[in-house]
């Protein structure tokens, strides 16, 4: 299934000034012709682009509310990042009784499946003790995941089992609204409210899941936006939360670790702190760590670009949202949920077996990483010669050799351009 990304990038706007080739964690960026264009199978959502262009060319969109019109009945999935958007907020249940005045038919939460994958991983831990392959890397984060993919293929069998929380919750919420309106299961709408564009991406193409199972995400400013007035005038709040603070703690960076109760876990947030610790892991510097929580965006998910919060400011409201809340609603059981709780797909051989194809032929360039092939390194290119998006004569050193094998030594160059010929020694009379 072919990738629909979330970050997008506008021609009209694009000036091919190339801040956004430098800052993309990926190489995902070319700019040919004096236009940007983004490379679908490279790209991770992480927004980095978004963040240094100069001229607004790029930025993330979410699904249209519009869509809700679709479905005889519609579920919201609210990430617990948005409870953090609103000042003064000391009722979840105020958010949860706002949507169902915007469209939606019934609430599930999201916090309420990461207290299931939080039990389901504690309980893992407490049969089978400590994982064969350490660091263990939470599968919490799809940006991160896709970062692996790309970059650290060698570290997919560090990442855990576990689908994301939104996509546990779009399975069991399904379930429940089929059984309670009798409705066919392509007439109820599973709509998540995502803080970032990497998880609207995410419920388009799942990474772990042969097919998705939601049927689009929002942007938490788009909803809480259409939430701010309903919230206001609300005349009873009925009872909808049905997730204490573990769930709602998933929301920051840290959370998902203490939520496994456990130690020996490490928690980093933000995109570069993230590919430096991945590296440490891929170097074999991190053997004490049992399990790694990494998250692309500032402080977590309330960091992410879909916000309307300062994320610090964000997080301190969740501490205030989960004082008085029980630790957890939801428990794990064999018989309930962990038939839900499904393995990602293990295409481990066929990432090394690129990963491989591509080191091999990215050993044979100089690593000068001119950008004469329109690729912004060596590693790129290879990579671009190995998916067939670029010819190996692209690359004007593998021209020269071999015009250099059949001209013989030194005819080569006379066809080059200058500042790519050889360097000819000075003769001094």
């Amino acid at each position: 299934m072919s990738m629909r990304h979330s970050v997008v990038l506008d021609d009209r706007r694009c000036r091919g000034c190339t801040s956004c080739i430098k800052c993309c964690p990926t190489e995902a960026i070319r700019v040919r012709g004096r236009k940007a264009t983004i490379l679908p199978d490279r790209c991770i959502d992480c927004g980095n682009c978004i963040r240094v262009c100069p001229h607004k060319a790029i930025k993330s969109v979410g699904d249209a509310l519009e869509r809700l019109k679709e479905f005889s009945y519609c579920v919201a999935l609210p990430e617990p990042a948005l409870y953090t958007q609103f000042q003064h907020l000391d009722d979840v249940d105020i958010v949860l009784n706002g949507l169902l005045k915007i469209g939606f038919h019934k609430v599930w939460e999201v916090a309420r499946a990461a207290e299931l994958i939080s039990a389901f991983e504690h309980e893992c831990v407490l049969r089978r003790g400590r994982p064969a392959v350490t660091p263990q890397i939470s599968s919490s984060c799809p940006t991160v995941m896709r970062l692996i993919r790309m970059r650290f293929p060698k570290l997919i069998n560090h990442v855990a089992c576990t689908i994301l929380p939104m996509e546990l919750a779009a399975i069991l919420a399904r379930r429940e609204a089929e059984a309670e309106t009798g409705l066919a299961p392509e007439q109820i709408g599973v709509f998540a409210i995502v803080p970032c564009s990497s998880k609207v991406t995410a419920a388009r193409v799942s990474q772990g899941l042969r097919e998705p199972v939601l049927d689009g995400a929002f942007a938490v400013r788009d909803v809480y936006l259409r939430l701010l007035t309903p919230m206001r005038e609300l005349e009873r709040v009925e009872p909808h939360s049905t997730a204490g603070a573990l769930g709602l703690s998933w929301a920051a960076c840290g959370g998902e670790s203490a939520a496994r109760a456990s130690e020996g876990c490490v928690a980093v947030d933000g995109i570069e702190n993230v590919i430096r610790m991945l590296e440490e892991i891929e170097d074999g510097r991190l053997p004490e760590a049992d399990f790694l929580e990494l998250s692309a965006c500032t402080q977590g998910c309330v960091g992410g670009c879909f916000n309307v919060e300062n994320p610090y400011a964000a997080k301190m409201r969740l501490r205030g949202l989960m004082k008085g809340l029980p630790e957890t609603r939801s428990s794990f059981t064999l018989q309930g949920p962990a038939q839900e709780i499904v393995r990602r797909d293990k295409d481990r051989e066929a990432a090394m077996a690129k990963q491989l194809r591509i080191q091999a032929l990215e050993s044979h360039l100089p690593g000068l990483h001119c950008g004469s092939c329109g690729a912004p390194s060596c590693h790129a290119f290879a990579e671009d010669v190995v998916l067939g998006r670029a010819s190996e004569d692209d690359c004007i050193f593998k021209v020269r050799a071999r015009m250099r094998d059949m001209a013989g030594e030194g005819g080569a160059d006379e066809y080059l351009p200058a500042p790519f010929r050889r360097q000819q020694p000075l003769h001094h009379d």
